[in-house]
């Protein structure tokens, strides 16, 4: 599932630094490092309830 959410988050950062996506807080192309701690706390999210469960 990390691997998966991983892989699609960095689909959506290459495609921000090529076109910038148009959502609130994502209009510059150098706002893709959003997206980069968005995944971070994603994947630790996902790990953290893989463990517990």
């Amino acid at each position: 599932m990390t691997k998966l959410l991983a892989l699609v988050i960095v689909g959506f950062m290459v495609i921000q630094l090529i076109k910038p996506i148009g959502w609130p807080g994502l209009k510059r192309r150098g706002d893709f490092w959003k997206l980069a701690l968005l995944a971070m706390a994603a994947i630790s999210l996902a790990a953290v309830l893989g463990h517990l469960t």
